[in-house]
């Protein structure tokens, strides 16, 4: 009998063991909600195809970093020694995000930019969006640093916002990015209520003249040429600007195919799937879930109206200088946003509601790769003095 009674105790101990290095005892509120928000993410992605790139990765880490688990097995994204904590090791210390802009440089034409420089200003006018809320940030009562990394939201770009707040903000990465990502994704969603807004029916008919035919040796220029002017006014972008031309030469010097291949294929999906789901494990309820989080979110959502209101208001203020015939669309001024190609492809969404015959795809794709620059600059300029 006693036998019995001590292999029972015996059991009912191991059982208690067990149950507290199952999920099921270290689950809280957070985690649901975060699952949620992770579940959330996933539907966005397969059902309406937001992002589908990124916000499947990020709403899957999600779900992984939101699996509750016993501290100490060095399974946690932020528990030296884990898997994950060496995959995350590339967003904290800003390594992945370079490699993106790589890729990206490898893939994107400067056509249209190049065709119409003017349209570089429709960029750097976007970027008021991270200034405004750099500003917003500070009166909330962030500190210097954290409002530069939050407002670097304002860009429309993940691998930006992600590079600024691990040099600035660290503990507020995952908020940012998951911020940044999620923004980006929804610009077919929050910047066509703001175009239409602002122009009238008049202009948003405007047609531009297409772009002038851009020729080799143009092409292969821009991206040395570019390197120069703009890293040496703003030496604390070249990580960024940097990988992004030289990405661009490899694609335009026609004599690298193979090595620009890579940098637009598997190595950007490679980091695109690490960045993403590292991002998304870092959301862990426990960490993740503050005040300061929910900040951010309603910063980053400001900062997106605030960027496309300055681009599109930008170019409706260099329409009373230009002669007719010369006039610019307003509508492609929310491509000042570094966003490629989604708020571009708005731009001419936006158009042909009002024209059927107006593409101001190939227009929009100038301001569009213009926010990608300016994006980097601006993360630039404020690393320089607030690092």
């Amino acid at each position: 009998m006693q036998e019995s009674h001590s292999f029972f105790t015996f059991l009912i101990d191991h059982l208690q063991q067990f149950f507290q290095y199952t999920a099921f005892a270290n689950f809280t509120l957070g985690h649901v909600v975060m699952i949620l928000v992770g579940l959330a993410f996933i539907y966005l992605a397969i059902a309406k195809e937001y992002e589908p790139m990124l916000l499947i990765p990020i709403g899957f880490g999600i779900l992984i970093g939101n699996v509750p688990f016993y501290p100490g097995l060095k399974i946690g994204i932020y528990e030296s020694g884990s898997v994950l904590n060496y995959l995350y090791f590339g967003v904290i210390q800003g390594i992945y995000p370079p490699l993106i802009f790589l890729g990206i440089g490898a893939m994107t034409d400067f056509s249209a930019l190049i065709s119409n420089p003017k349209l570089m200003l429709i960029g750097a006018a976007a970027q008021l969006g991270i200034f405004g809320a750099y500003a917003a940030a500070l009166f909330l009562g962030f500190s210097p640093s954290e409002a530069g990394a939050i407002g670097i939201i304002g860009g429309a770009d993940g691998p930006t916002a992600i590079f600024l707040a691990s040099k600035l903000a660290p503990e507020l990465i995952g908020a940012i990015a998951i911020s940044a990502y999620s923004y980006m994704a929804l610009v077919p969603v929050i910047q066509p209520p703001v175009m239409r807004l602002l122009t009238t029916k008049k202009e948003r008919v405007i047609r531009m003249k297409p772009p002038r035919q851009v020729s080799k040796l143009e092409k292969i220029l821009f991206p040395i040429v570019g390197l120069i002017l703009t890293t040496f006014i703003v030496p604390s972008g070249m990580p960024l600007l940097g990988m992004l031309f030289f990405g661009n030469l490899l694609k335009e010097s026609t004599v690298t195919k193979r090595l620009a291949d890579t940098a637009k294929g598997p190595m950007i999906d490679i980091v695109t799937i690490l960045i993403g789901l590292t991002v998304g494990a870092s959301t862990q309820a426990t960490t993740f879930l503050t005040p300061k989080s929910v900040g951010i979110f309603a910063l980053g959502a400001a900062s997106f109206i605030v960027a496309t209101f300055g681009g599109v208001m930008f170019v409706k203020i260099i329409n009373l200088f230009l002669k007719e015939g010369n006039k610019i669309n307003p509508l492609i001024g929310n491509a000042g946003v570094s966003a490629v190609p989604d708020s571009a492809r708005v731009s001419q969404v936006v158009g042909l509601e009002y024209d059927k015959t107006n593409h101001l795809l190939m227009h929009a794709m100038g301001p569009n790769v213009a926010g990608v620059i300016g994006s980097a600059v601006a993360a630039g300029v404020l690393l320089s003095f607030l690092y």
